[in-house]
């Protein structure tokens, strides 16, 4: 499958490195261009390669993976959506003088806020309930698969996404709707920072 990337920090080279090393087609993206990931790439090998944002939104299944911050300017001027998965990793939190502040949305779950951002996309939430260090790690564990949860309204884009996360060894957990589901996996929900391994 080819997928793209926006956004190549901790958490976007963890699951670059997952699809990739699964033989998935990679686009990654920065805000910096592509020359600025020449190492990254070397790194993952044959299947990634280093494209604009426009590019990497182009692919099939693409993984929002910049900062909360960053969001706005990531995803505006690109081209129309028509359709494709947009898989949101995200968590609101913003940099101030005292580190990291969980924001307050205003009764909405941040999913809800990157929908209106991505008009158009099949948007599910996934892969943000893990610090990147270990999701990073090999996701075959004690005998069994890391979890990754996942939210969204459509049944079969869950599927595909369910499909895709499987491929690259770990074990996806349907939570339900963007809303319900996303209260549950999101900062400050109760699956926030579990790292859960399911047996077989």
């Amino acid at each position: 499958m080819k997928t793209g990337i926006i956004g190549a920090g901790r958490i976007g080279r963890a699951i670059a490195k997952h699809l990739a090393r699964s033989g998935h087609h990679v686009i990654v993206s920065n805000s910096r261009g592509p020359e600025s990931l020449n190492s990254l790439v070397a790194e993952l090998g044959k299947s990634a390669k280093a494209g604009t944002v426009a590019e990497a939104a182009a692919a099939p299944v693409v993984f929002l993976t910049v900062t909360w911050a960053q969001l706005p300017a990531a995803l505006s001027k690109l081209p129309a959506w028509n359709g494709r998965i947009a898989v949101d990793t995200t968590n609101p939190y913003v940099a101030d003088g005292s580190g990291l502040r969980l924001l307050d949305l205003g009764g909405k779950t941040s999913s809800e806020v990157v929908a209106e951002m991505v008009p158009g996309a099949r948007l599910v939430k996934a892969f943000n309930t893990l610090f990147d260090v270990v999701l990073a790690r090999e996701p075959r564990e004690a005998g069994g698969r890391r979890v990754i949860f996942l939210s969204g309204d459509d049944a079969a884009t869950k599927a595909e996404l369910s499909e895709l996360i499987d491929q690259i060894g770990f074990a996806a957990v349907d939570l339900g709707g963007l809303v319900e589901g996303g209260k549950m996996q999101q900062a400050g929900g109760p699956l926030a920072g579990l790292n859960l391994v399911r047996l077989p």
